[in-house]
């Protein structure tokens, strides 16, 4: 049989047949074998034989390129001998399939029978030898058009009565290369495999040949999950499971009939696939199915994973799900699974986390997982765990310790990327918008747009954006990535929306907004989010100069911080206290409980944290009209300054110099109160907005 340009048997009925491309591989071959090259381009071409056999056909251009990456000389010389053949005659081909080395006899080269170059090369010459004189022609011809198509111009006209296409199905071993490569890069790095578009186009090539090849099915299945199609990912998923039937390739596993096998894991992976487009209910109708079948065939490990779904989904669903969930670990350490095992313990200390446990009892239960990790090197858990572990210390405050939060960043960070320093420190990272744009930069490019976990990166560039036209004041513009964050995560857009109208003195509709979203966040148990729409709405009071309706909110904000151990929130809380007890008249009280908050804001807040809280110390040192409070309030206002020039936060820069000229005018320092003074005014008019009240805003 002859299919454009390629002599083969029934497809995937032989194991390998003869085309232009492999008439390329076999010339780079014998050049390999018969000329010498040095010891290092050697390696590096001998690291490109299995991909290039394996490996799906290639045009001549991007065959060549990629031989002259390692050794330029070999691949002219491959180009000479290609040229002989197409530029020759019929006799040449026949000549060079003569003088191949045999891999019988070939005892001293790389050609040797057991070798992959002898099998490769002895699998060439039986699928030639096999081959009719008509077929051998016709190869010529494909032959002829695959390398002169190489060096045709655009628009050149070319006979296409013997011109065809050298392009045809893979073989066996090409296609489950070409399946396995691309599923493992799918898993571990999506950037590196085909584009969606492209891999489609592969697949769709490879069913249109053999429409029951169930591992084509299964790629597909992934590739559908990349562009989030729904339907294309079920369609493809269960025609996997149903070819997989029909081959016969499943064997009997724990009693029962592959069929029966087959069955139980396609409603397993069908019940996950619900739960990553959040279908919840058809989710858990599937998961009944599986673990039903699952039971009459008496498969653990089976039951098992259903289990793990099962917490999942409850989890997802924001139930307490704390005793499936022990339940599972127990049942996963007895029948010897350790992945589920440390995937439970995980899930245990991610609720605990949200439950209010303590940091180092949660530190000492992911101790325990990772004598698993190294035992049965789970490398995928080992990053896992150590991205759980930033997020724990970041949630209770220790985002900026370089001990704990930091140490697992930085060592996550040198498990998958070596593009950082390792030894950057996190004062040289905060606030740096270079080293933000450039972190940025490597997430778009190993997570694009349509993959995805991007839309943890693209939140997270939003939140950003946002936060920094707020600072800036520029509050119309942060107003435009509200409906952008809210795509994403509805709640944080809520909050988003709130901030802007309270910046815009639309009081009133921001506090509807905030009631509402304490209901909701109160309903899903989400305690940061709750604490954080508390603080807002203590700020809307201090607008109305509702100091004292202020504190029952802030109280309440400050015990369900420490109830939860979220310190970044409780020091948050405590400035908000300190700055209400400022404005009732007592400011010995506020700079009293400032002491409390002022060290774990200047070593774990943000630097805009850090800025606000050096105001307010040096507003309550003023206060308080003590001389020696007063000059210690000078260095306290230049560090707030250099914290806000840091983020060019020129509102609050503006409001640090009117109270330097105020100070220094106190002091009788005439020339640093007329500085302070000409730099405020210069900043009101760049502003062009009414400066508020100092004494309004924390």
């Amino acid at each position: 049989m002859m299919t454009n340009g390629v002599v083969h048997a029934n497809v995937f009925g032989i194991k390998d047949w003869v085309t232009p491309y492999k008439i390329s591989v076999l010339a780079l071959l014998h050049e390999m074998t018969a000329s010498k090259i040095t010891l290092p381009e050697r390696r590096r071409l001998n690291k490109l034989i299995l991909p290039l056999q394996q490996g799906p056909d290639l045009t001549l251009g991007q065959f060549l390129e990629t031989v002259e990456e390692c050794c330029p000389q070999t691949a002219y010389a491959v180009k000479l001998r290609l040229h002989e053949m197409a530029d020759g005659e019929l006799k040449d081909m026949e000549y060079f399939f003569s003088t191949l080395p045999t891999p019988f006899t070939a005892f001293d080269s790389e050609a040797y029978k057991t070798s992959v170059v002898g099998l490769f090369i002895r699998h060439m010459l039986l699928a030639y030898n096999k081959l009719s004189f008509s077929q051998v022609y016709k190869l010529y011809k494909s032959l002829q058009h695959y390398y002169h198509s190489h060096y045709r111009k655009p628009g050149d006209e070319q006979d296409t009565m013997d011109a065809t296409p050298s392009r045809g199905p893979l073989s066996q071993k090409q296609a489950e290369f070409f399946l396995a490569r691309q599923a493992y890069l799918l898993k571990n790095d999506e950037n590196k495999a085909l584009k969606p578009a492209a891999l489609q186009e592969e697949i769709n090539n490879m069913l249109k040949f053999n429409p029951d090849f169930a591992e084509a099915h299964y790629l597909n299945y992934l590739n559908s999950i990349r562009v989030q199609d729904i339907y294309l990912s079920t369609h493809s998923l269960l025609h996997y499971f149903d070819r997989l039937i029909l081959s016969g390739n499943e064997g009997k596993s724990n009693g029962d009939e592959g069929y029966g096998r087959s069955l139980r894991y396609a409603a397993l992976n069908l019940a996950s696939l619900h739960c990553r487009f959040g279908h919840y209910q058809q989710a858990d109708l599937t998961l009944q199915e599986a673990v039903r079948i699952a039971q009459e065939s008496s498969d653990h490990v089976c039951l098992q994973h259903c289990l793990s779904w099962l917490y999942t989904l409850e989890q997802m669903k924001g139930s307490d799900s704390n005793v499936l969930t022990r339940d599972s670990v127990k049942m996963s350490a007895h029948f010897c699974l350790p992945y589920l095992v440390s995937l439970g313990i995980q899930s245990l200390v991610q609720q605990g986390a949200t439950q209010g446990k303590t940091a180092h009892k949660l530190m000492d239960t992911l101790k325990d997982t990772d004598i698993l990790h190294w035992k049965h090197s789970l490398s995928e858990l080992i990053e896992i765990r150590l991205a759980l572990t930033t997020s724990i210390w970041r949630m209770y405050g220790k985002r900026s310790d370089p001990r704990p939060g930091c140490f697992a960043a930085d060592w996550l960070f040198l498990m998958v990327t070596a593009d950082l320093p390792p030894n950057h420190n996190s004062e040289y990272l905060s606030g740096s918008l270079w080293l933000r744009d450039e972190i940025l930069q490597h997430l778009r490019e190993q997570f694009p747009a349509h993959s995805q976990h991007a839309k943890l990166w693209m939140l997270c560039d939003l939140k950003i954006e946002f936060e920094k036209h707020m600072n800036e004041g520029k509050y119309h513009s942060a107003e435009t990535f509200i409906t952008a964050i809210s795509a994403l995560n509805k709640t944080e857009g809520l909050f988003r929306k709130a901030q802007v109208l309270k910046a815009l003195n639309r009081s009133t509709e921001a506090y509807g907004i905030l009631q509402r979203l304490q209901v909701h966040c109160e309903k899903v148990r989400c305690t940061e989010a709750t604490i954080r729409v508390m603080l807002a709405m203590a700020e809307l009071h201090w607008e109305s100069s509702g100091f004292s309706t202020a504190l029952p909110l802030l109280l309440q904000a400050l015990a369900l911080a420490r109830q939860h151990h979220l310190q970044s929130l409780v020091s948050e809380t405590v400035l908000h206290l300190a700055f209400t007890q400022l404005m009732l008249g007592v400011p010995e009280q506020a700079l009293s409980v400032l002491h409390e908050a002022i060290e774990p804001v200047l070593a774990h807040g943000g630097v805009i944290d850090k800025g606000r809280a050096l105001l307010l110390t040096a507003r309550c040192q003023l206060s308080m009209a003590d001389p020696s409070l007063a000059a210690s309030a000078v260095d306290t206002l230049n560090e707030a300054a250099g914290y806000f020039s840091r983020l060019n936060c020129k509102e609050r820069l503006r409001d640090v110099h009117y109270l330097q000229a105020q100070l220094h005018r106190s002091l009788g320092q005439t020339s640093q109160c007329n500085k302070s003074a000409m730099l405020f005014r210069l900043l009101d008019q760049e502003l062009q907005t009414q400066a508020p009240p100092v004494s309004m805003r924390l």
